[in-house]
């Protein structure tokens, strides 16, 4: 009798579907292909997130989920870049809208999400506060440098940072993250693994040889940029979308991120309804520090390379709505203990978010 196969025939089929889709769209247009584009990308989202449980399976936590987070980064700090150099000096706040957007969708769409459906759930989830107060001490500390400060400086006028200013933001983001990374998967791996959990809902696994982990690794990768490119593939159909409904331009860019977020906000939500919260966080606060960690780097290179600006201070009403969101997950955090109420009050900061953007 033949063995039962590891790996599912639909996550081998949908990515390659995927890739196939995205060489047709330059032939096939109009509203039914787009619709097929818009379901074969969900279809591809799930299977990313397959692949990448198989993988944190195999190699253990923290590597798991922090290989998930920046391979999604990576690939979109590739398409944030090529339509810099695309768009030119007119793309100049591309990045910032594009980061500012993620990490609000993370901190209290994803988080919030998670830690709803874990309450409603389980009544109570617990994390180890030590991994996550390191996570958010370096995620403020890059905000601040990378998304607030350029408004106060005073060497050129805000929004903007000079070159010198550039550079030195830039390597800072880099050591800070570089240190995270350094302490997640290093010195102090104990904090970010899930041990607090007596009773962890889980779900039978076939171990993977060598051969099939790589498959699932290379297929991980192709359903990621086949994820981030059906998003760039769809956003003239979504921007004709808020053109319809008399939304402003930047609705676009949080939809596009909500759509490259599909992948790492499905895996984080599955884990909390798995009762491993902490894999959860550390996906989410993982993600959002390798979204602005590595992009500022990359975008700072572009900008001086090609001589033009990048704007990277964000309005007043985003610091606040950025301000409140951490102060509001840094007191949740505190106890090492998370209820519904807390996720509550996250999702109703996304919202606030959603709201002020199509109503500034």
């Amino acid at each position: 009798m033949a063995a039962k196969p590891s790996l599912p025939y639909w996550t081998i089929i949908s990515p390659l579907a995927g890739v196939v889709l995205l060489l047709l769209s330059s032939v096939f247009q109009g509203v039914l292909f787009s619709i097929l584009l818009a379901a074969a990308l969900f279809v591809v989202v799930l299977a990313a997130v397959h692949h990448a449980e198989l993988i944190a399976h195999k190699v253990g936590e923290p590597y798991g989920t922090l290989l998930l987070a920046v391979s999604i980064t990576i690939i979109e700090v590739s398409i944030i870049v090529s339509l810099m150099i695309a768009g030119g000096p007119a793309a100049s706040n591309y990045a910032r809208d594009t980061v500012f957007s993620a990490i609000m969708i993370i901190l209290t769409g994803i988080i919030g999400l998670c830690l709803v459906t874990g309450g409603i759930k389980f009544k109570e989830q617990s994390f180890i506060r030590q991994g996550t107060n390191a996570a958010l001490v370096v995620l403020v500390a890059i905000i601040t440098l990378s998304l607030i400060l350029p408004n106060y400086t005073t060497t050129v006028a805000g929004p903007y940072y000079s070159k010198g200013q550039l550079i030195f933001v830039s390597i800072v983001s880099l050591v800070l993250y570089g240190s995270f990374i350094a302490v997640q998967t290093g010195r102090h791996r104990n904090y970010f693994l899930d041990t607090l959990n007596k009773e962890v809902v889980t779900e039978p696994t076939t171990k993977l040889s060598a051969q099939r982990s790589g498959l699932s690794l290379v297929l991980l990768l192709i359903s990621l940029l086949a994820v981030v490119l059906m998003a760039k593939k769809l956003s003239p159909d979504i921007e004709n979308f808020v053109v319809a409904i008399g939304a402003p331009q930047s609705l676009v860019g949080v939809i596009v991120a909500l759509v490259i977020l599909l992948p790492e906000g499905l895996a984080a939500f599955r884990a909390a309804q798995k009762n491993r919260l902490q894999t959860s966080l550390n996906l989410s606060l993982g993600s959002a520090l390798a979204s602005i960690g590595l992009t500022i780097p990359a975008v700072a290179i572009v900008s001086i390379i090609n001589g033009f600006p990048i704007t990277l201070g964000i309005d007043g009403k985003s610091t606040l709505l950025v301000i409140l969101s951490l102060f509001s997950i840094t007191i949740s955090f505190g106890t090492g203990r998370t209820n519904v109420l807390q996720g509550i009050v996250l999702l109703v900061l996304f919202a606030a978010y959603l709201f002020l953007t199509i109503v500034p």
